[in-house]
Formats: structure tokens, C-alpha cells, sequence
């Protein structure tokens, strides 16, 4: 499985929805979007859930990996 990985923490929080959208329809069939952000992405989660129909929300992960860092997985079914 590709992953790509997208590090949010120096984006300004309003321009970070539109660039993870955009990547991840980037994406093909079976890959993944692997974000690093400054907090956990939960309204993102949601809204993925809600809005993308190709965004496999049983396979997303998300873990603290340090005190303001968190690497989230998004898979494309």
C-alpha cells in the first residue's frame, strides 16, 4: 500500500481542510493519507466520514507520537 504524508503543523489551520481534501482525492484505490498535526484530527475524522464516501474510516488510525504531534492515517478505499 503508497502512503503519503502530509505534515500540517506549519499550515495555517484555515488552509489544512482544503490541502487534506485535496490530497487525499489525489489518491488511488487501496492508499493512504498519513497527516502529522499539532492535534488530534477528530473534527477531520468526522467530516471525512460524513462528506467522503471513499474514505475507509475503520482502517483510519491516529496516534500521539509526541506532547504536540499526532500521525493520522486516512485510507482510500
Amino acid at each position: 500500500m503508497t502512503e503519503r504524508r502530509l505534515d500540517l503543523r506549519e499550515i495555517p489551520p484555515p488552509k489544512r481542510h482544503p490541502k487534506i481534501f485535496d490530497a487525499f482525492e489525489e489518491l488511488e484505490s487501496g492508499e493512504a493519507l498519513t497527516l502529522v498535526n499539532d492535534h488530534a484530527p477528530t473534527p477531520l475524522y468526522h467530516q471525512m466520514n460524513a462528506e467522503v464516501d471513499s474514505f475507509d474510516a475503520e482502517g483510519y488510525t491516529v496516534d500521539r507520537v509526541g506532547q504536540n504531534e499526532f500521525v493520522a492515517r486516512l485510507p482510500k478505499e
